[in-house]
């Protein structure tokens, strides 16, 4: 009995020797398969170029592919819960962002997920700006005209806005900072609520950078402000909000690259250093600053904070609007 105690230790010894140096191996040699990057929204809008983009730089650097898989539903949850479930060996990513992983927090305090401490925040990808754009048939010219207007007219301007957007959340910390009742009509996507912009049936509504420019452009939008802290390069004579006599507003559209909490530290440490470098290419860097987006601070530190704060920000603002989930 003895001896045959003795033997399966041996044996239990050997295999998990085995197991150790083989696990440390996957983790040296990662990836050696492809790796599949979650991007929580239908293919075609600024996540799923944003999500392809990084996918592309990622695939050169690691020689592996990285294949996006659009996950939509609830603003980004479903694809969101679905990766928070995943194994964490690196080989399921999650493009993070402000609808599912801040606004979200503040729609649904029971969301299935935290986004602070079921995933490995591992770098942002990009942030850019909504510009608060008018019908040029209105006679706003700045946000001046456009606030005093709106106090002296409580509830006469409409605007338009898709439901936990960052346009829409613009558009509520802007109206609690400018002391300024509008009436709000809802659009279930941007392409019916640009159409009714348009034509004038909504007066105003924020809406983002690469997306406004067009209109802007061909005078069928005016631009009045835009949401960062400082002036974007596509807009150049455009002031922010911030200038406009409103400290501290900014409202962001940004997204990361995420993976899912217990993700070993040498493949984290491996991917945060591949992003880092695939968003200092010169091909990323030039698509980004055409369109109006910029290169935020790398990392994963700075992106985990980042996060935090962002889904601070938008819980108060919510909570003070008394917005619910659809």
């Amino acid at each position: 009995m003895k001896t045959r105690r003795l033997t399966l230790l041996m044996t239990a010894a050997l295999v998990a020797g085995a197991i150790i140096p083989m696990t440390a191996q996957s983790q040296t040699d990662y990836p050696n398969k492809p790796v599949k990057i979650i991007v929580a929204f239908p293919a075609g809008g600024t996540s799923d170029v944003m999500g392809r983009m990084i996918a592309e730089e990622l695939s050169k650097i690691l020689k592996q592919p990285f294949i996006v898989e659009n996950i939509g539903g609830v603003g980004g949850v479903i694809g969101t819960e679905r990766a928070a479930k995943a194994t964490p060996d690196g080989y399921t990513l999650i493009q993070t962002g402000v609808g599912q992983n801040a606004v979200a927090h503040g729609l649904d305090p029971h969301l299935k997920y935290n986004s602070n401490t079921d995933f490995v925040h591992l770098s942002q990808v990009h942030s850019g700006p909504n510009v608060l754009v008018v019908h040029p048939g209105t006679p706003f010219k700045t946000v001046k005209e456009l606030v005093d207007y709106a106090r002296a007219n409580p509830g006469k301007i409409d605007y338009g806005f898709t439901h936990a957007s960052s346009g829409h959340m613009a558009m509520e910390l802007f109206k609690q900072t400018s002391g300024t009742f509008m009436t709000g009509i809802p659009y279930r996507g941007g392409g019916p609520m640009m159409t009714d912009m348009l034509g004038g049936t909504i007066k105003l509504m924020f809406i983002n950078q690469d997306a406004a420019l067009p209109y802007i452009k061909s005078g069928k939008l005016r631009a009045l402000a835009v949401s960062s802290a400082q002036r974007n390069s596509l807009y150049p004579d455009v002031p922010t909000i911030l200038e406009s006599g409103y400290k501290g507003f900014e409202a962001l559209s940004w997204s990361g690259i995420s993976a899912p909490k217990g993700l070993p530290q040498p493949i984290a440490e491996k991917l945060e250093v591949a992003i880092t470098q695939a968003m200092q290419s010169p091909a990323i860097k030039q698509r980004m600053e055409s369109q109006g987006f910029v290169v935020p601070t790398q990392g994963s530190k700075p992106y985990a904070a980042f996060i935090k704060s962002e889904a601070e920000r938008w819980t108060k603002v919510i909570k003070i609007a008394g917005i619910k989930p659809q």
